[in-house]
């Protein structure tokens, strides 16, 4: 028996194909741009192309939150993606304020996902610490 349910199946099959074409994307996409020098539409559609893996990410996450059965998991992953979407209103915040003071270069744009990713997953690590923290104290 699989200890994943449905719709975290579900979500790991599509998560994995769009993370590989973002990656292959990602590693092509800067070849071609760093080696032929491309121009115009060419440049542009190169240049978003590993956007479009990332976009797909989002929509997967999104499909998981609304096929997802248990409650439990349900809110620990909200609680986790709006931990994160506040650490990432908090360092971009203070970046920006920072970039408009001539402190600080102006933040990346592009980097606003892979923070929030980070940020999500250090606090899903969190709530198991905690979980396991409390359930220790009750033993």
């Amino acid at each position: 028996m699989s200890k994943h349910n449905m719709a975290q199946r579900r979500y790991l099959a599509r998560f994995f194909p769009a993370m590989v074409g973002y990656v292959v994307l990602l590693f092509a996409s800067t070849y071609v741009i760093r080696f032929w020098h491309p121009s115009g539409v060419t440049l542009a559609a190169l240049a978003v192309a590993p956007s479009l893996p990332l976009l797909a990410v989002i929509g997967v996450m999104g499909l998981y939150l609304l096929e997802e059965r248990d409650e439990f998991l349900r809110q620990r992953l909200v609680t986790a993606m709006l931990g994160g979407l506040a650490v990432l209103l908090a360092v971009l915040t203070v970046w920006g304020f920072l970039a408009n003071g001539g402190v600080a270069e102006e933040p990346p744009a592009f980097l606003a996902f892979p923070l929030w990713c980070g940020a999500f997953g250090l606090v899903q690590c969190g709530l198991n610490v905690r979980d396991r923290m409390s359930s220790g104290a009750a033993a």
